[in-house]
């Protein structure tokens, strides 16, 4: 099966689980990417009434169908369910993110919502995250100085020369930097002046991973 099959079926599986709960009231949450891509179209076919979603990139919101509603985070209370992909996931449901760029903007919606699914295929499991370089979304100012402090962690910062985030930041992503207690070093790096924010997911990770492979769809709770 391929990896777009897979990624198919991961999405359908995660709407599949959610449809029953949602209503005229609810808000749902989108992310960033192909995995993401295949939930919206998922979303577009059902056409089912709800108050509307809000997106965690420009791309993603151009995909959603013109039936749907579209909300900035700050015209809703919360969001019931959020849907995103995953670039690493592990056992405990910790995420790397940011592969695409939306890290900030799918972390926010992430923390706001009552629900995170993720959905992934079996190639995005590890046992320690980092081998996917990890993404940190910096002020442009910074981007030097933060680079620093991430060698002397032991990690090779790379700028992501060209891409500038929706919020009109950088990228530097920061390779061979095993993340062996992720929850403390999101908080170490976030607190580095002129870090916006990084792609490790532990203090709001998934609750539910949604994983497909060549034979089946599991669901890990």
């Amino acid at each position: 099966m391929n990896q777009d099959l897979k990624k198919k079926n991961s999405a359908k599986e995660a709407f599949n689980l959610i449809r029953s709960d949602l209503h005229k009231d609810s808000v749902v949450g989108i992310g960033t990417g192909s995995t993401t891509n295949f939930f919206i179209e998922e979303l577009n076919q059902a056409k089912i009434h709800i108050k509307g979603v809000v997106c965690s990139s420009d791309a993603s919101e151009e995909l959603v169908a013109n039936s749907y509603d579209k909300f900035s985070l700050n015209d809703v209370h919360s969001i019931d369910f959020y849907i995103d992909g995953a670039d690493e996931f592990n056992d405990r449901k910790e995420l790397i993110k940011g592969g695409g760029g939306a890290l900030t903007r799918e972390k926010i919606l992430a923390n706001s919502s009552v629900k995170f699914l993720c959905i992934v295929d079996e190639t995005k499991h590890t046992d320690l995250l980092g081998k996917f370089p990890l993404p940190i979304e910096v002020i442009e100012l910074a981007r030097s100085a933060v680079s620093r402090e991430l060698m002397k962690m032991g990690g090779k910062p790379i700028f992501r020369n060209g891409f500038i985030t929706d919020n009109g930041n950088q990228i530097i992503d920061i390779h061979n930097l095993p993340i062996e207690i992720p929850y403390e070093l999101e908080t170490v790096i976030n607190n580095l002046p002129g870090v916006v924010e990084n792609g490790i997911f532990s203090h709001r990770k998934a609750d539910i991973i949604i994983c497909a492979s060549d034979s089946s769809v599991e669901i890990i709770q």
